[in-house]
């Protein structure tokens, strides 16, 4: 392999990763996620735009509650299970998060002198093809666009602008379909850069095969059986009763919500319709009586 000359040293940057950002590929390797199940070929599309030379960035656009961010993990699970091409074997999949890079800064100057560093060190090794990707993902991107005046981040996105033309920059983002039109598309510079991925809500089917997915890791956590006719009452009653938020995530708290419960007022070896009603209830707002 060439030797490189990196202005940001491999010390610096990974130091930098460490502090600042969330490693998605380091915590899928320590078990820290539930498996991604259900949206296979919006992952698979990632992955062919990912492999583009130039225009390589995604933004996925849903409403909250759909699985958006859901998606880097489900990315990173594909890199770790060698189920991409070989271009992107190897890949770090590697969170912005504006929160954690700006925590206590005293300036703008201090938030964008830490960011700076991280986005050079990233390109600079991108740039020469001689190392698996590292690829950014930035959940609510349209916090960074120079419009979105409610932000202490706003026009952050600026300081990607330059990578972004060179095609040195993968970059993920996530954000509403409505927020997307509102704050990134009046940026035209940055739109252009990225290609849309629009995620729909998972219907009823696709909601109970993903609890079915889902449910090993809530009966070790919880030490209770949880059958089919469970994971299909929690979606049913959440389809029913929550109308103002998505799935799968409504389900998914549901079903989190009723093992707690359950296990908090003990009894039987499965987990029964009384909690999973009851928890609904509770995340409805509404009287248990009510939900049947």
């Amino acid at each position: 392999m060439t030797k490189h000359n990196f202005v940001i040293s491999d010390d610096e940057l990974n130091g930098l990763i460490h502090r600042y950002t969330r490693d998605i590929t380091l915590q899928e390797r320590e078990g820290k996620f539930d498996p991604i199940s259900g949206r296979d070929e919006e992952i698979d599309y990632m992955t062919l735009i990912l492999l583009q030379r130039l225009r390589k960035n995604i933004m996925l656009l849903g409403g909250a509650g759909v699985g958006k961010t859901a998606l880097f993990i489900g990315l990173a699970q594909w890199i770790a299970q060698g189920r991409v091409p070989d271009m992107l074997k190897g890949a770090r999949i590697i969170e912005l998060e504006m929160s954690m890079i700006g925590a206590g800064s005293q300036s703008r100057a201090d938030l964008e002198g830490r960011l700076i560093p991280i986005l050079k060190g990233v390109a600079e090794r991108n740039a020469t093809r001689d190392f698996p990707p590292i690829i950014f993902c930035i959940d609510e991107i349209h916090q960074l666009m120079l419009a979105f005046k409610a932000s202490s981040y706003s026009g952050i996105a600026d300081l990607m602008k330059p990578y972004l033309t060179a095609g040195d920059l993968y970059v993920i983002g996530a954000t509403t379909r409505e927020e997307y039109e509102d704050y990134v598309t009046v940026e035209p510079a940055i739109d252009r850069r990225f290609q849309k991925i629009f995620l729909a809500t998972p219907d009823t089917q696709m909601t109970l095969n993903i609890l079915m997915n889902l449910k090993g890791n809530f009966e070790k956590h919880y030490g209770v059986t949880i059958d089919r006719e469970a994971c299909a009452k929690v979606v049913k009653l959440t389809d029913r009763y929550i109308r103002n938020r998505n799935n799968p995530d409504k389900s998914i708290l549901a079903l989190d919500h009723a093992c707690a419960r359950y296990v908090k007022l003990g009894g039987k070896s499965a987990l029964d319709a009384a909690s999973i009603e009851a928890a609904v209830a509770s995340e409805a707002g509404i009287d248990a009586a009510a939900v049947k």
